[in-house]
């Protein structure tokens, strides 16, 4: 009789993944908020003209989720974080992100 060996991979990249697209979504609200908050930080994320400050915000967040991403799965690539805790916290760095993208809550920040 064979003896049969189940290996499983580690869950860290997958968890990695998770955390920095969750790090990301909430980047983008971040930067929409504090764009409406500042004048001159929103002049700041202006780094192509037709779109405006749109192309800051956007490329902010992609380098805040491919940099997390990165140190993440390095730090976890051979471990098995707690899937469920993982999950949480990415769902919420969602919500958050999300909620900062609407107009009702990112005007309250408005500069007068």
């Amino acid at each position: 009789m064979a003896h049969q060996m189940t290996m499983t991979k580690p869950t860290g990249p997958a968890a990695a993944a998770l955390i920095a697209a969750g790090l990301g979504t909430f980047t983008i609200g971040l930067m929409t908020t504090l764009a409406e908050a500042s004048a001159g930080f929103r002049s700041s994320l202006n780094f192509y003209n037709p779109s405006g400050p749109l192309s800051g915000k956007t490329g902010v967040a992609v380098v805040v989720w491919l940099i997390s991403w990165f140190v993440l799965h390095s730090m976890w690539k051979t471990r098995n974080p707690e899937i469920g805790r993982i999950l949480t916290w990415t769902l919420v760095f969602i919500g958050l992100g999300f909620l900062l993208t609407f107009p009702p809550i990112f005007e309250a920040f408005a500069a007068e």
